[in-house]
């Protein structure tokens, strides 16, 4: 269990510094060891995750190759757009695989990502696809949130669901977490007030009722911390599994790099001296911290807030040594 004394501590610490942090759940050994809410918030809230969104969807890509859906990660991505029109000389695009996709490798050809273009478009996961491809070579490393998109209209076209159902049906049912309602986003004022909005709820859609992959989900900080012991547990939640083992394996060990930051499958590999931890991580401080190691799940919500304090960071120099035992 967490120290009390450095428990008080801890929530000094976060309350004088991390101000937008609205809760923190650490679970070790399956169970829940530490739970506390900030700035006006509870249990029950939900927070946009940003993109820790992606996270979620590469969970969903390894239950749909889990359950035959998907072939596998080097399946072409052109697969699942049937009728795709192919500009002339474009060649690139048709080698990138759902990995290239999966791992930040595949070229684009913007350099600044066009979120106006993309998401005023009728079809965002369309709008993704026409960005693919170029002059840039596959296997160099782009963190991208417009660009993913495609992973949404890929997981749709390839279940025949929409992404919630999808989702509900294989993830968030068995997690006991709740739908999330679909949320429609029309204009960039519409946009700004989703990410201040300090009720806000639900999963972002396109015009075409197709959730967003890079960002746009919210969660409460339990659901996140059980999505992390989803993870620890190598796929499976009380027992049951719900995605393979192999994925997680895959998903959460190196493929990429950003510059000396080693990245999986829309996982952030956090290699220490002696481990092997991961992380999902979102805009605003919001992250689901994963340590095979220590058996432990950090999950942080946080409210929206430009350049927010490294959240792992804070894991490992003030939630780590509240630990007792450790």
């Amino acid at each position: 269990m967490i120290n009390s004394v450095k428990a008080q501590e801890l929530n000094r610490l976060i309350r004088a510094d991390y101000g937008n942090i609205a809760g923190i759940v650490v679970r070790r050994d399956n169970k829940l060891v530490f739970e506390n809410y900030y700035d006006g918030y509870d249990q029950h809230a939900t927070i946009h995750i940003a993109s820790v969104t992606k996270s979620i969807l590469s969970i969903l890509i390894g239950i749909a190759i889990d359950k035959g859906f998907i072939e596998s990660v080097d399946q072409n991505i052109l697969d699942f757009f049937e009728g795709y029109d192919i500009k002339r000389g474009e060649r690139t695009i048709q080698k990138i695989t759902l990995k290239d996709i999966l791992t930040m490798t595949a070229p684009y050809k913007f350099k600044y990502e066009p979120y106006t273009k993309v998401y005023s478009s009728d079809d965002w996961s369309k709008a993704a696809l026409d960005l693919l491809g170029g002059k840039g070579k596959i296997g160099e490393f782009k963190y991208t949130t417009v660009g993913i998109q495609v992973l949404s209209g890929i997981l749709a076209n390839a279940t025949a669901k929409s992404i919630t159902e999808f989702a509900t049906e294989n993830l968030f049912t068995p997690l006991d977490i709740n739908t999330p309602k679909n949320v429609t986003i029309r204009n960039k004022d519409e946009y700004f007030a989703f990410l201040r909005d300090r009720q806000v709820s639900g999963w972002v859609i396109d015009p075409k009722g197709v959730n967003t992959a890079g960002w746009g989900l919210a969660l409460s900080t339990n659901d996140m911390a059980k999505i992390g012991q989803l993870c620890l547990n190598m796929g499976k939640w009380n027992g049951k599994p719900i995605l393979s083992s192999k994925w997680i394996g895959n998903s959460v060990k190196e493929h990429s790099k950003c510059g000396e930051r080693p990245y999986g499958y829309l996982w952030w590999i956090i290699n220490g001296k002696n481990s092997k931890d991961y992380a999902a991580i979102g805009d605003g401080g919001n992250v689901i911290f994963v340590s095979p190691s220590k058996k432990m799940v950090v999950a942080i919500a946080s409210r929206f807030m430009p350049r927010a304090k490294d959240r792992v960071e804070l894991i490992k120099k003030h939630i780590l040594p509240c630990l007792e035992n450790d």
